[in-house]
């Protein structure tokens, strides 16, 4: 089992070319996946593998698609106040889906607290209320986009408050009391639930890729019936292999670790099933 996570984030728009454009790399990313013979796969699936829960083949020759923090720029389409119009991820994955003929399905690690999207939309964004969780539960319901957690409220510097106890913000590592880990993590996992029934949330990526000792070798395996989590994800540089650690599994992530057509498909060369 080896299969390559790619990570987006929509509210990376700085320019229109794949380095500076995570609309540009994803619709471009899309089709050399495609060109590569590879199959797209939900993250679920790759879960469900890992854990001995569905055959090896069902992932065999597969890249799985994450999306991080949870803006509107990755349902609708945008008019960018510096980059000009912007196809929302969704639109790229359904244009993709019907000019390819190929399925595709990607997560969407959300940043769940309404009271810090607000202010995040503010600080990070322009202001437009283009962080709201309004297509949320239609894009669960369509199947293509599956809603998951990015934490509480990110720990985000730019908050004037969050959930970590001493105020510590900027670094997910913080995190690292049971009080802190259920605001973060249970917390985000009970509002998804309640609000996108019947879908049950169980899938958390760090923010920042930060994981620490605490949660990925005490909260997380220890305290499941609470959390509900079945597997964790950071950003380590890494394919999801066959007895890959299951509280920090690995992504990479678009600007970071690849930033061009030609660097993604030596990526793939490198981490996915050869083919």
């Amino acid at each position: 089992m080896r299969v390559p996570v790619l990570t987006y984030h929509s509210n990376n728009v700085s320019g229109n070319d794949h380095a500076s454009n995570d609309h540009v790399a994803l619709a471009t990313d899309l089709r050399t996946i495609t060109r590569l013979g590879l199959r797209i796969v939900s993250l679920h699936q790759v879960v469900a593998v890992l854990l001995g829960e569905a055959p090896l083949a069902s992932v065999e020759r597969a890249v799985a698609l994450s999306f991080d923090d949870g803006s509107w720029f990755d349902w609708h389409d945008l008019d960018h106040p510096s980059c000009g119009p912007q196809r929302g991820f969704a639109g790229i994955l359904r244009e993709h889906a019907a000019q390819s003929g190929r399925a595709v399905h990607a997560t969407s690690f959300v940043i769940v607290s309404p009271q810090a999207r607000d202010e995040l939309d503010r600080t990070c964004l322009i202001g437009c209320g283009w962080w709201g969780d309004d297509w949320w539960l239609p894009a669960q319901r369509e199947g293509l986009i599956a809603i998951e957690s990015h934490s509480w409220d990110h720990n985000h510097p730019t908050l004037s408050h969050t959930a970590q106890r001493e105020g510590r913000k900027g670094s997910f590592s913080a995190v690292d009391s049971h009080a802190d880990a259920d605001a973060q993590i249970r917390q985000a996992a009970d509002w998804l639930d309640a609000r996108l029934a019947p879908h049950r949330a169980s899938l958390f990526a760090y923010p920042y890729g930060q994981a620490n000792d605490y949660l990925v070798r005490e909260y997380f395996p220890h305290h499941a019936a609470q959390h509900r989590v079945r597997a964790a994800f950071g950003t380590e540089p890494a394919p999801i292999e066959t007895g890959s650690l299951r509280w920090n599994l690995p992504r990479f992530v678009c600007g970071q670790h690849w930033g061009s057509d030609a660097e993604l498909e030596r990526l793939l060369a490198e981490s996915a099933d050869r083919w």
